[in-house]
């Protein structure tokens, strides 16, 4: 009858424990259940006869547990002092990072002054490659690289379309031909719905990332496209963007509050999160821009001379790139194309009840002001409505602006629409909030000019009829000192 491994004690081995005993347990089986002899046994397996008679006899003894190798009483530990291998340690954290030979000398040092055994490199080697890897980060590359590292992040993906929105700005590595003839690198706003991966909008502009070039690309989001293949719109749940001055600004606060939408900004200096708008950017500056001329990637030389394509002409090429080329693509995380996961299950998104509406909360701006007798006082104009705002006259008033177009204002009352206000400088022509202010500019420096031509006027022509300064006598010439020694001697009191 053929002996069976007992296997009481398994558990209490450790796993490398447990394939040392099944191993020796496969070189005796022929041995024990066949009746194969020891030595071809022994030989077949490739294993001495004497070490093969030393596992037999142990198994015969103790069974598999007899099998596995005993763990020694001092694994795990060194025979250097704990002071010593501190030392070990501390030297190798210290920033800049050292070499491990820079470290063994100095712990040869060290251990030879105090008596302590004189490690050798393979010690110290073994030392500082044990040491914990956030520890390691952490002295060397400081606090920042850390968290990007090793800090736990709650990485929150959205369960539906416009549950998530995000977006973000980027200087794009590309020169274009401005409507005054010089080359410029524009920006790129981008919005992104977080569970789709689809573009819902986007604005090219010549000028830095603003409140209102923001509330640009979100309006062209949120409304429904004039382009067949996109079909991505709606209100979103939740916007998150990061600090910038645009998304943090009152004017998307109040937007936020009136189309119900809650606004949701990362930890300054701390973009967690925000990786999946920033690889879309980044697929538009690696797969668009190298196909357009003026194409300038970082760290290659000024090509502003190559610039060929206008403002609009870009806008068409990154509008076409991500309509039929991203939207199409096979997302390699969602696995899916981006157009194609935002419209399935049916999806129908929840919209504004009109684009005039959506265009009164996005585009104009809100701002608190009263009635006055001869009209709305805004930005140093005046603003008239002959037959509403008479019955207003002291009222406290809302009204709403256009940035782009200050020819006339909204005026709400208690929030209930009353009517538009017209300022009768600007009611023939359109000028923006920009253009005013670039006016207002130019006008105080002109003024400043003339101060100054007026000032060096009438300096010059004071100067001119003040009577001349009387003549100043010569003054009577110093008393040459007596001859003598310069140097005071006491007999000389």
């Amino acid at each position: 009858m053929a002996l069976r491994p007992p296997a009481e004690g398994l558990a209490d081995l450790t796993e490398a424990q447990r394939d040392e005993a099944l191993r020796r347990w496969r070189v005796l089986r022929p041995v024990v259940e066949d009746g194969v002899p020891l030595t071809a046994a022994a030989t077949t397996a490739g294993v001495p006869e004497r070490t093969a008679r030393r596992w037999l006899a142990r198994y015969r003894a103790a069974g598999l547990v007899g099998l596995a190798c005993p763990i020694r009483a001092d694994r795990g530990r060194r025979r250097l002092p704990a002071d010593l291998a501190a030392l070990v340690e501390g030297l190798a954290l210290r920033r800049p990072a050292p070499s491990v030979a820079h470290v063994h000398r100095q712990v040869v040092d060290v251990a030879q002054r105090h008596g302590w055994p004189v490690p050798s490199y393979a010690t110290v080697y073994a030392i500082v490659r044990g040491i914990d890897p956030a520890l390691v980060t952490l002295a060397h590359d400081g606090v920042k690289r850390y968290r990007e590292v090793f800090d736990l992040v709650y990485r929150r993906e959205a369960t539906g379309p416009n549950e998530v929105w995000q977006a973000d700005h980027t200087h794009l590595d590309l020169w274009v031909v401005t409507p005054s003839g010089k080359p410029a690198r524009p920006w790129l706003t981008l919005i992104e719905d977080d569970y789709s991966r689809a573009v819902c909008g986007y604005a090219v502009n010549l000028g830095a990332p603003s409140a209102l070039q923001t509330a640009l690309a979100l309006r062209q989001a949120i409304w429904r496209k004039t382009e067949p293949g996109w079909h991505v719109c709606g209100i979103p749940a939740v916007f998150y963007t990061d600090h910038g001055s645009d998304f943090t600004s009152r004017h998307l606060e109040q937007v936020a509050a009136d189309l119900k939408i809650r606004l949701v900004f990362s930890l300054p200096g701390q973009p967690r999160g925000r990786g999946k708008i920033e690889r879309a950017i980044k697929t538009v500056q690696q797969m668009c821009l190298p196909t357009l001329p003026g194409y300038a990637p970082r760290g290659t030389k000024d090509r502003a001379g190559q610039a060929r394509l206008s403002l609009a002409e870009l806008d068409a090429a990154i509008g076409t790139f991500l309509i039929e080329v991203y939207q199409q693509r096979v997302h390699s995380e969602t696995r899916q194309p981006p157009q194609a996961r935002w419209e399935a299950g049916g999806f129908l998104p929840h919209m504004p009840e009109s684009a005039e509406q959506l265009d009164l909360l996005l585009l104009t701006v809100a701002k608190p002001r009263k009635v006055h007798p001869d009209g709305v006082h805004f930005q140093g104009l005046r603003y008239l409505d002959t037959t509403t705002l008479a019955a207003y006259v002291g009222e406290p008033v809302v009204i709403r602006y256009d940035p782009r177009d200050l020819a006339e204002i909204r005026v709400y009352h208690r929030d209930r629409y009353l009517c538009r206000a017209v300022c009768p400088d600007l009611a023939d022509r359109t000028v923006s909030l920009k253009e005013l202010t670039a006016a207002r500019n130019a006008r105080r420096r002109d003024l400043a000019h003339q101060l100054k031509d007026r000032a060096s006027v009438v300096d010059r022509l004071v100067a001119v009829h003040q009577p001349a300064p009387a003549p100043v006598p010569p003054a009577d010439p110093a008393p040459e000192p007596p001859a003598g020694p310069r140097l005071k001697r006491y007999r000389e009191e």
